[in-house]
C-alpha cells in the first residue's frame, strides 16, 4: 500500500495535504502557545507578526496571520525556484504552501499551552514537523520557504541537505529572538527546531543514499535495463560462485536514493522472487551521482 501510494501522482499529493496540516496542528498546538518561533521563514513571519502587535497594539485573536504573511513571503521565492526546480514541482508547492498558509491561519491557537512543559512542548512539535514534512518532501512536494532553497541548493550538487540548510539560517533567525525576547524562548525554539530538522532529514527518503547488491540467477541484462531505463541509474554487473551450491550467479551493484530503492525491490522480486538483496543505507557517494528530488 505504501509503495503504491507513493507512486501515485494524485495521491502523493493527497499525503503531501496531510503532511502540510500536521506540520499546522504541531506549530499552532505546541509552538505557538508556548511563544515559541518556528524556523525559516514562517519563524521570519511568526517574528513579524509579534513585532505588529507589540508596537500597534493590533490583536488577531486565535487565529495566526503569519500564515498570510508567509504566502506573500513565498511569492518571490517560488518565481525563483521556476527555473531551478522546473514548473511541475513549484506548481505543487504552490498548491502545498496554499494548503499551508489556510492550515496555519485556521486552525485556532488553544488560549492555554496543551502542553505547559517548554521541553515536552519542543519534543512533541519538532517530531511531528519533522514527520510532516518529511512526507512533504519524499512525495516529491514542498511547503516553500527555505525548503525550496534547500532543494535548489541540494539539487546543483552543494553537499547541503535541507536540514542542515534550515538549521543555519535559524541561527541568525534565533539570534534576533535572543536580542528582541528573554533568554528563553530562542534557546527553547531552537531545541525544537533541532529535533523537526533531524526527523526531517530522516523522513525525507530522496535525501538518502543507499547502495544495493542484488544476487540472481536469473538473466541479470533484464534487471540492468530496469534499473537504466526506468530508475536512470547507471549499474555494475559481474559473475560470482555460490560458496555453498558452487553454482554461478549474477551480482548487480547500483547506488540510488531511498525512495528509489522501494521500486527497485519491488521490480527485483517481480522478476526473480528467488534474488537476494543488500541494501547499505547512508553510503557517502562522490563523483557524477544525480540527486533527484521528485
Amino acid at each position: 500500500m505504501l509503495y503504491n501510494t507513493l507512486h501515485h501522482r494524485w495521491l502523493r499529493l493527497v499525503v503531501a495535504l496531510v503532511g502540510e496540516m500536521i506540520i499546522a496542528v504541531s506549530l499552532n498546538f505546541f509552538v505557538v502557545p508556548l511563544n515559541m518561533y518556528s524556523g525559516g521563514i514562517m519563524g521570519v513571519c511568526q517574528l513579524i507578526r509579534t513585532l505588529l502587535m507589540d508596537f500597534s497594539g493590533i490583536s488577531f485573536g486565535t487565529h495566526d496571520i503569519a500564515g498570510i504573511l508567509y504566502f506573500i513571503v513565498n511569492i518571490p521565492i517560488l518565481l525563483y525556484a521556476y527555473k531551478q526546480l522546473g514548473k511541475e514541482l513549484v506548481a505543487k508547492t504552490l498548491v502545498c504552501t496554499v494548503a499551508y498558509s489556510f492550515f496555519y491561519s485556521l486552525i485556532p491557537t488553544p488560549a492555554q499551552p496543551i502542553v505547559s512543559d517548554y521541553l515536552t512542548g519542543c519534543l512533541l512539535g519538532g517530531i511531528l514537523t519533522g514527520v510532516g514534512g518529511g512526507l512533504v518532501l519524499t512525495c516529491g512536494c514542498s511547503s516553500g520557504g527555505l525548503d525550496i532553497i534547500g532543494l535548489c541548493l541540494s539539487k546543483r550538487g552543494s553537499g547541503i541537505t535541507v536540514g542542515r540548510f534550515s538549521l543555519f539560517f535559524n541561527i541568525f533567525l534565533y539570534a534576533a529572538c535572543l536580542v528582541l525576547f528573554v533568554p528563553e524562548v530562542a534557546i527553547y525554539s531552537v531545541i525544537y527546531n533541532f529535533f523537526a530538522s533531524i526527523v526531517m532529514d530522516r523522513m525525507h527518503k530522496q535525501n538518502i543514499n543507499v547502495q544495493a547488491l542484488i544476487f540472481t540467477r536469473e538473466d541479470e541484462g533484464k534487471l540492468g535495463r530496469f534499473i537504466i531505463e526506468k530508475l536512470d541509474r547507471s549499474v555494475t554487473y559481474w559473475t560470482g560462485t555460490g560458496a555453498y551450491s558452487g553454482k554461478d550467479l549474477h551480482v548487480l551493484c547500483v547506488c540510488l536514493s531511498k525512495y528509489e530503492i522501494e521500486e527497485l525491490l519491488h521490480t527485483v522480486h517481480t522478476i526473480d522472487p528467488n534474488a537476494f538483496l543488500t541494501v547499505q543505507e547512508g553510503t557517502r557517494i562522490y563523483g557524477n551521482f544525480v540527486r533527484k528530488l521528485d
